[in-house]
């Protein structure tokens, strides 16, 4: 039997809806981002502390981890784990830098059955490409403002 909402005054359906919205999940949102952002961001400590004790520099320490982030974001990505930390972790796993490498995979691995041109090599920046143009020409014009004003 289909609802009738024409007799219905503003406020009774308001109250109806209330009834049958979702409740916010606010704080069990924030305490599972919290948890897995800092573990994420633990494990990219470990993994730095684990480059220095083998001999590396600083700053080779800082790119490797990096770089070792980025792929284990990516290939979590491909095994399809990173969308399931992702959906109860929300914002925990989007901010760290393997959120960035789950932007760039996941719709190359979405599309990848329609070939790698038009498939992977077109929709690989779909989501993150916005963010990489403006992030690069940002670079491009602090650096040419770091140049002129040196």
């Amino acid at each position: 039997m289909p609802y009738k909402f024409e007799n219905l005054s503003a406020q009774e359906y308001e109250e109806k809806v209330q009834k049958v919205k979702p409740k916010p999940t606010v704080f069990k949102n924030a305490f599972w981002a919290f948890i897995v952002g800092g573990l994420i961001s633990a494990l990219g400590q470990l993994i730095y502390n684990s480059y220095i004790s083998l001999g590396f520099a600083e700053k080779d320490s800082i790119a490797a981890t990096a770089a070792t982030l980025i792929f284990l974001g990516a290939f979590l990505t491909g095994l399809g784990l990173y969308d399931k930390i992702g959906k109860h972790a929300g914002a925990g796993s989007i901010v760290p830098i393997t959120g960035f490498a789950n932007a760039i995979v996941a719709p190359a691995m979405e599309y990848k059955r329609e070939g790698y041109v038009f498939g992977v090599g077109a929709k690989m920046f779909s989501i993150a490409g916005p963010v990489l143009v403006y992030g690069f020409t940002m670079s491009v014009l602090i650096g040419l403002l770091y140049y002129i004003f040196q």
